[in-house]
């Protein structure tokens, strides 16, 4: 189907160096015939062949051939990147998988390994990275199961003792479980035990940390965000990192500051770190609004 050109919008490219205008050059001048656009039918965005939407415009045209796909908007980037696997990088991979941990946390490492091209444990490391966690995580094949069944075995416990005659597909229906752990659950609670091993007990004890528990110190992330193109090759990518480079500042590295601040400068440099933390503060709530709302 031809589609106006104009009528076309563009998605968050899976590459960190963003769209190459080389190759739409090479695409332009080459005469070959360009296969069709895949565009998000809801959002009108261009899921895989923005170079080639590039390259018809360099060559004068305007319209261009498209197949349309569907789903949720949420779901274009990761789309996006399961179509072009082949020429992402593994820079480009791993990003793209951060990305699929926080708009996605309840997709489980082996779903994002597959729309990544990683593997599974690496994508686990990333999530201990990032933070990504959810209550229950979305397999590839679609069923909901919790990262921890806790909650799930306490209700067929009692689900067992009210409804004893229950089977046990029916019980692991209700309760979300599967009818093993039904099973495993009936056998403890028949040798007086908890439903819920203290294995269990534990992980659930600790699975809810504070939000930030995962975020590197500057020392890990400047070397990361130094590396990535798309900030070392923009203006304001290089003024973030000026800015970072200049403030970043480790816990516990200001204690000798303070023991060796001035009396008579205490009170100012106190207002000046607080006001600057504010503002530090403002900017990644905005950044990670921003974040949030080009999520797709």
């Amino acid at each position: 189907m031809l589609v106006d050109i104009n009528a076309l919008h563009p998605a968050e490219s899976p590459r960190l160096a963003g769209c190459s205008e080389e190759f739409v050059r090479s695409l332009a001048s080459s005469g070959a015939q360009l296969p069709p656009v895949v565009v998000h039918r809801a959002t009108m965005k261009v899921v895989d062949g923005t170079h080639r939407v590039k390259a018809a415009v360099l060559r004068g045209c305007r319209s261009v051939e498209v197949e349309y796909v569907d789903g949720p908007a949420e779901d274009v980037f990761c789309l996006s990147v399961s179509l072009n696997l082949p020429t992402l990088s593994t820079a480009d991979r791993e990003a793209a998988a951060r990305r699929l941990l926080r708009s996605h946390p309840q997709w489980s490492d082996r779903a994002i390994a597959a729309s990544t091209g990683l593997a599974a444990k690496s994508v686990g490391v990333l999530r201990r990275a990032v933070g990504g966690q959810a209550a229950v995580r979305v397999g590839r094949d679609g069923k909901v199961r919790p990262v921890n069944s806790a909650a799930g075995r306490r209700l067929a416990g009692q689900l067992i003792t009210e409804r004893p005659d229950a089977s046990l597909r029916d019980i692991a229906r209700v309760a979300g479980v599967s009818p093993g752990t039904v099973r495993d659950v009936r056998r403890r609670m028949d040798a007086g035990l908890d439903p819920v091993p203290e294995r269990m007990r534990v992980a659930e004890r600790t699975s809810v940390p504070a939000p930030r528990t995962g975020v590197r110190t500057p020392g890990e992330t400047l070397p990361i965000l130094r590396r990535d193109p798309s900030l070392r090759f923009t203006e304001h990518g290089r003024m973030a990192l000026r800015w970072l480079e200049g403030h970043a500042v480790s816990p516990g590295e200001w204690g000798a500051m303070v023991a060796g601040m001035p009396s008579h400068c205490r009170e100012l440099v106190a207002d000046m770190a607080r006001g600057c933390a504010e503002a530090w503060g403002e900017m990644a709530d905005a950044l990670e609004q921003e974040n949030r709302r080009t999520a797709v």
